[in-house]
């Protein structure tokens, strides 16, 4: 059991499965911040004329920044899908009582939405190594 009764209330005790996933929410959210920042400059770079910013963008063509847009695209959903188990959690206490299985279930659905879009973005990848 993951939690504990005690005369503060319920205490978390820990488990492999919640250190792993809180460590991926906050790696994938640092990333997702930084992948941000990068995105605001990029486009900032429209003020030095179009001839700079479609050099800029030209980089995106390149199949080694495609893997890491799929990287990224995995962050985002795993950080969404994480984050709604930590909701769950906030919200109905009990669910940390099944932590073990919330986390299987945050994974698989991570792994369901990551299939096709793998599919997707990994075709274009492709074709641009070939």
């Amino acid at each position: 059991m993951a939690r504990k009764r005690t005369e503060f209330g319920t205490l978390y005790k820990g488990n492999p499965e919640g250190q792993w996933a809180w460590i991926a929410h906050r790696v994938t959210g640092v990333a997702i911040i930084l992948f941000l920042f990068a995105h605001i400059v990029d486009t900032a770079v429209i003020g030095w004329g179009p001839e700079a910013y479609n050099r800029v963008v030209a980089v995106y063509q390149n199949w080694a920044v495609r893997l890491l847009e799929l990287v990224l695209v995995a962050f985002v959903i795993f950080h969404a899908v994480n984050g709604v188990r930590i909701m769950l959690i906030d919200f109905w206490p009990e669910a940390a009582l099944y932590g073990r299985q919330v986390f299987y279930a945050t994974m698989a659905v991570f792994v369901a939405a990551m299939i096709p879009i793998t599919w997707i973005m990994g075709r274009e990848i492709l074709k641009l190594v070939i």
